[in-house]
C-alpha cells in the first residue's frame, strides 16, 4: 500500500471520481446488454460469428492495449527511447497483416471455434493438449499482469491495500464478462479503445508543451543518460542487448519482428477471437487489417509520454542515471508520475479513466479467450463429454471465475518487475514463438506429421526456457530484452529442426484430411471470400487495405529510422 505522502499518490478530487463512475456504469450496462443476446455457448465464446468488420477489426487492437501497450510501452519508452517503436512497426503490422491476408481464411474457412482446435484438426489430439495448456497458463499469467496493473491505479486513486485492489479491480471485469461473454467483452473494448485515446492524447499534448515541444523533448533527451541514440529506432542495441548494430538490427528483424512477432498476432488466440466472431470471411480477414491503421500510431501517445517522463520527472530522472535502481519508482511508473505532475482535475479523471479501460481491455481478453480453450478445448473435449449446449455455457461462466481467481494469485509474479515487458516478452518467446513455427511449417508443408506438431512444440518452449535460465544465472549476458529475442529465435528453429526431423521418419495425413488445413492442398476459392452484401467497396478488399499499410510502416519506419 502507498503511504498517503508517496511521490506517486494523485490529488483526485470529486470531479475525477464522477467521470470515472460514470465509466463504470457503462461499462457494467454494456454487459448487462449483451447479456440478452447470449443463448447458446457459441453466442458467449464467439459472439454467434455475427459482427462487423469495423466493430471487431477495433476490439482486435483495443484488447492488445492492456498493460502490455499502456505501461509496458511508456516504461520502455521512458527506459530505451525510440527503438521501441520496433514493437509497432516490426514487431506487430507485418503479422497483423499476414493474419489478414494468408492465416485467417483458414482460421474462419474451417469454422473451428479455437486456434487450439485447429492444432487438433491438423496434429491430432497431443499436439492440440500441449497447446491448449499452454495457452490456458499464459493467459492467466498475463491476466494477473492486466490485474496488477488495475490495483495499482486504485491504489494510487484511492490508497487502498493492494490486495483489495487486486479483488475489487477483478470483480469489476468479471462481472461484465460472465454476464455477456465475447460480446460484452468486444463492445466494451470499442468504447474502452476511444477512452484510452481520449486519455492519452491531451496528455502527450500537454507534457510536449512542458518540454518545449518536439525540438525540446530531442534536445532534453539527447542531454540525458542514453544520449541521442534514444531518438532513432535502429539499430536500438538498448533495446535489443547486442553492442553491435548489425547484430541488433539482426535481433530485432529475425527475434521481434519474425518470431515473436508473428507467433503472437498469428497464432495467439486473444487476438484471434475477435477475428472469428465476425460475420463473413471479408470481415475476418479485414479485422486486423483495420486494426493495424490505428496501431501504426499508437506509439505517438504512449511512447513520447514515456520520453517526457524520462527527462521531465525528477524522480524518474534519478532512477534512470542510477541505472535502473534505487528510489520510490520504477519506469513502470513514467505515466503515473507524468498525470501527477501535468494534468488539471477532470482530465486527471478522464486520464485515470483511460488507464483503467486498457487493464480492463487487456485483462477481458485474456479471461474471453481463456474461458473458450478451457471449456471447449480441455474440458468438453478430455473431461466432461457429449453434453448439452446449455452446460457448457453455464460452465463458460464458471471458468471464467476460476480464471478470475489464479489472476489475482498471478498478480503478484508481475509485482516483482520494474519494467513488465521483459517479463511479457519472455512468457512470449517461452509460448508464442514455437508455436508459430509448428503453424507455419504444418500450414505450408503438407508431409509434417502428428507426432512432429507436438515434439517440436515441447523441444520448442524447453529451449527457450533454457535461453532464459542461463541468462537469468549469468552464463550469457543479454540485457535489456536480448534474452526474449534470442530465446524466441532459439525456439523457433529448434522446433522447426526438430519437427522436419520427427517428420521424416514418422508417417503423415493423408492428403484429403488436409485440405482447408494444408495451403497447397486448398483450392483457391476455399482462401478468399465472395464479396457479401456491404462488402463491394474498393475499402473493402483485404489485399489493397493491406498493402496501405504496409506502406504506411515502410514510411514511418524512413521518417524516424
Amino acid at each position: 500500500m502507498l503511504p498517503l505522502d508517496s511521490v506517486l499518490r494523485l490529488d483526485a478530487k470529486a470531479v475525477d471520481y464522477i467521470i470515472i463512475a460514470t465509466y463504470f456504469v457503462f461499462v457494467l450496462g454494456i454487459g448487462y446488454l449483451a447479456k440478452r443476446a447470449v443463448s447458446s455457448s457459441l453466442d458467449f465464446f464467439l459472439s454467434g460469428r455475427s459482427l462487423p468488420a469495423w466493430v471487431t477489426g477495433l476490439a482486435f487492437i483495443s484488447a492488445n492495449l492492456g498493460a502490455i501497450e499502456i505501461m509496458g510501452m511508456s516504461a520502455n519508452g521512458a527506459q530505451y527511447g525510440m527503438p521501441t517503436v520496433h514493437y509497432f512497426w516490426i514487431g506487430a503490422i507485418p503479422a497483423m497483416l499476414f493474419l489478414g491476408v494468408v492465416m485467417m481464411p483458414f482460421y474462419y474457412g474451417s469454422k473451428v471455434r479455437s486456434v487450439p482446435e485447429f492444432m487438433l484438426r491438423r496434429f491430432g489430439k497431443p499436439a492440440h493438449l500441449v497447446n491448449a495448456i499452454s495457452f490456458a497458463v499464459a493467459q492467466v499469467l498475463i491476466a494477473g499482469v492486466n490485474l496488477f496493473l488495475l490495483a495499482t491505479i486504485v491504489n494510487v486513486l484511492l490508497g487502498w491495500p493492494i490486495w483489495v485492489s487486486v479483488i475489487v479491480a477483478a470483480v469489476i471485469v468479471l462481472s461484465y464478462i460472465t454476464l455477456g461473454g465475447l460480446s460484452a467483452a468486444i463492445y466494451n473494448e470499442v468504447l474502452q479503445f476511444f477512452v484510452i485515446v481520449a486519455a492519452l492524447l491531451p496528455l502527450t499534448i500537454v507534457g510536449l508543451h512542458k518540454v518545449g515541444g518536439y525540438q525540446g523533448l530531442i534536445d532534453k533527451v539527447t542531454a540525458s543518460k542514453g544520449g541521442a541514440e534514444q531518438l532513432s529506432a535502429w539499430p536500438g542495441t538498448e533495446l535489443s542487448g547486442f553492442n553491435n548494430s548489425f547484430l541488433s538490427v539482426i535481433g530485432l528483424v529475425f527475434g521481434l519482428g519474425f518470431v515473436l512477432s508473428f507467433g503472437y498476432w498469428t497464432t495467439n488466440f486473444v487476438e484471434v477471437q475477435r477475428a472469428m466472431a465476425s460475420k463473413n470471411m471479408s470481415a475476418a480477414r479485414r479485422t486486423p487489417i483495420i486494426g493495424s491503421f490505428p496501431k501504426m500510431f499508437i506509439p505517438f501517445i504512449v511512447i513520447i509520454p514515456g520520453m517526457i517522463a524520462a527527462v521531465a520527472v525528477p524522480e524518474l530522472q534519478q532512477f534512470k542515471n542510477n541505472n535502473g535502481t534505487g528510489g520510490d519508482v520504477t519506469y513502470n511508473d513514467a505515466l503515473l508520475l507524468l498525470m501527477r505532475d501535468l494534468l488539471p482535475n477532470g482530465m486527471l479523471g478522464l486520464a485515470i479513466t483511460g488507464l483503467l479501460a486498457s487493464f480492463m481491455a487487456g485483462m477481458a481478453a485474456n479471461l474471453s479467450s481463456f474461458n473458450t480453450v478451457m471449456t471447449y478445448d480441455l474440458l468438453e473435449r478430455y473431461v466432461v463429454k457429449e453434453r448439452s449446449d446449455d452446460f457448457y455455457l453455464r460452465t463458460g461462466r464458471w471458468v471464467t471465475v476460476g480464471g478470475t481467481v489464479i489472476a489475482i494469485g498471478t498478480a503478484a509474479i508481475a509485482s516483482g518487475y520494474s519494467n513488465l515487458m521483459d517479463y511479457l516478452q519472455q512468457l512470449f518467446s517461452f509460448f508464442n514463438a514455437p508455436l508459430f513455427a509448428t503453424f507455419i511449417l504444418g500450414m505450408f508443408w503438407k508431409r509434417m506429421t502428428a507426432a512432429a506438431g507436438w515434439i517440436g512444440l515441447v523441444s520448442g518452449t524447453t529451449t527457450a526456457v533454457l535461453v532464459f535460465i542461463l541468462s537469468e544465472t549469468g552464463v550469457i549476458n543479454l540485457p535489456g530484452q536480448g534474452a526474449s529475442f534470442v530465446g524466441a529465435g532459439a525456439a523457433f528453429v529448434v522446433d522447426i529442426l526438430v519437427s522436419v526431423v520427427v517428420s521424416k521418419v514418422t508417417r503423415a495425413k493423408q492428403e484429403s484430411e488436409l485440405v482447408g488445413l494444408v495451403y497447397s492442398l486448398t483450392p483457391k476459392e476455399q482462401r478468399s471470400e465472395t464479396a457479401g452484401e456491404g462488402d463491394h467497396g474498393w475499402y473493402r478488399k483485404p489485399v489493397l487495405l493491406a498493402g496501405i499499410s504496409l506502406g504506411l510502416v515502410v514510411v514511418l519506419n524512413i521518417v524516424f529510422g
